[in-house]
């Protein structure tokens, strides 16, 4: 399959959903709403278009998969213990939002925006230099691994806690992608929560945004449907970790 085909987004149709925070389960947004973004509901597919199930996902494993827009990255990871719960979190503004906790049986499935907050590194289908990095893997950025690290200038976020810093120069959270797993055991991607930087990813890379996706028109399609996911290894040719 061509990179740029296993890129793309299945779409047949698309069908705007409104989500109901209540039905999420939690608290997701700040007082005046600003915080938590519903976008179109999207299943988790494998590069095959088959659903992926949250039990089948590896430990530890960074997946790469697009939302809410074709071309903006985000992480899939399985945790190896279950997340933090109700996690009070800060915008690089101070807009105040609380995180609920990962998903999954054992709550431990959580998805983050892949666009670094402190100057947009984000994985392409070239390099990447942010990922999820395991437990058992040293890190120059952070005293303990179990953590997202951005390379470019080692920001290190919580993976277990909302993407909270830990250290190094970014000034607010990873944006989490709000998640469903359904009784049959297939995940959503439902809408999108706290400060994301997709605006500012979208008049930065416009040349690369061309080159993978066609174009900026073509980059800011929303993901309907279905969502391709890959693991990180696939996605990207050169993964660059300190």
């Amino acid at each position: 399959m061509e990179r740029r085909s296993f890129l793309k987004i299945i779409a047949a149709g698309a069908t705007i959903v409104a989500v109901n925070p209540s039905l999420i389960g939690g608290t997701l947004y700040a007082a005046d709403g600003r915080m938590f973004k519903a976008y179109e509901k999207a299943q988790i597919v494998d590069a095959a278009g088959v659903p992926i199930k949250a039990s089948s996902l590896e430990k530890e494993v960074t997946y790469i998969f697009n939302y809410p827009f074709n071309s903006t990255p985000c992480m899939l990871v399985n945790l190896p213990e279950p997340t933090e719960q109700e996690v009070s979190l800060k915008s690089e503004i101070g807009e105040e939002y609380l995180w609920k906790s990962g998903v999954g049986a054992k709550r431990t499935i959580v998805a983050y925006s892949a666009i670094c907050a402190h100057q947009l590194t984000h994985p392409t289908p070239n390099d990447s230099f942010i990922k999820y990095v395991p437990k058992a893997t040293p890190t120059m950025a952070y005293a303990k691994s179990g953590i997202i690290v951005c390379s470019s200038h080692l920001s290190a976020y919580d993976a277990g806690a909302g993407a909270k810093v830990l250290s190094g120069a970014a000034l607010q959270p990873l944006a989490a992608v709000v998640l469903e797993v359904a009784a049959d055991d297939t995940i959503w991607a439902v809408g999108v929560l706290g400060s994301d930087k997709f605006q500012d990813y979208f008049k930065a890379f416009k040349p690369e945004l061309k080159e993978f996706y066609g174009g900026v028109a073509e980059a800011k399609t929303l993901v309907s449907i279905s969502a391709k996911t890959v693991k990180l290894t696939e996605y990207s040719k050169e993964i660059i970790q300190y």
